[in-house]
C-alpha cells in the first residue's frame, strides 16, 4: 500500500468545546457541543464533520461506480445523517446515507449504492463498527 495523502488537524481547547485547524489552514473551525447535548450549539461538532467527510467520500465512490457502469448521474447528491447515541456502555455513532439519484431506475440506483458502499474508504473503515443505513431516492430528502 502507498500513502496518497494524509490530513493533519489539531484539536485544541476543551475537546468538543474548542477549535480544530488543519495544518494547511483550509479547515479552521470553532467546536461546540450541540444544544441537544447541553452545549451552546454555537460551533460545528465532530458528528457534523464526520457527516461531511462521509457524504463527500461516498458521493465520489458513487459517481465512480456510475461512471464505470456507464450510467449518467446528473444532479446526484449524498445526504449523511450521523447520530450520536448514548448506550449503557458509552456513546456510539449511527449513520444514515441517502443517495439522491434523480431519474434513475431503482434497481440501478440500488446496485450503484451497494458498489459505492463496498469501495468508499469511510464505509470500509466503519464496517462492523457502527450501523450504516443506505438508501437511494429520486429526489432530495426534506
Amino acid at each position: 500500500m502507498t500513502v496518497v495523502y494524509t490530513a493533519e488537524v489539531r484539536s485544541a481547547g476543551d475537546g468538543r468545546s474548542g477549535t480544530a485547524r488543519s495544518t494547511d489552514g483550509h479547515l479552521d473551525v470553532t467546536l461546540a457541543p450541540p444544544a441537544e447535548t447541553g452545549g451552546s450549539g454555537l460551533g460545528t461538532n465532530p458528528e457534523q464533520l464526520f457527516a461531511a467527510g462521509y457524504a463527500a467520500c461516498f458521493h465520489s465512490a458513487l459517481r465512480l461506480s456510475a461512471r464505470e457502469a456507464g450510467v449518467a448521474v446528473p444532479g446526484s447528491a449524498v445526504h449523511a445523517s450521523v447520530s450520536l447515541i448514548r448506550g449503557d456502555d458509552g456513546y456510539h455513532l449511527a449513520v444514515d446515507l441517502t443517495a439522491v439519484l434523480p431519474g434513475l431506475n431503482a434497481d440501478v440506483a440500488a446496485m450503484l449504492t451497494a458498489q459505492a458502499h463496498r469501495r468508499c474508504p469511510y464505509s470500509r473503515a466503519v464496517q462492523d463498527n457502527i450501523t450504516v443505513q443506505i438508501r437511494a431516492v429520486d429526489h432530495q430528502p426534506a
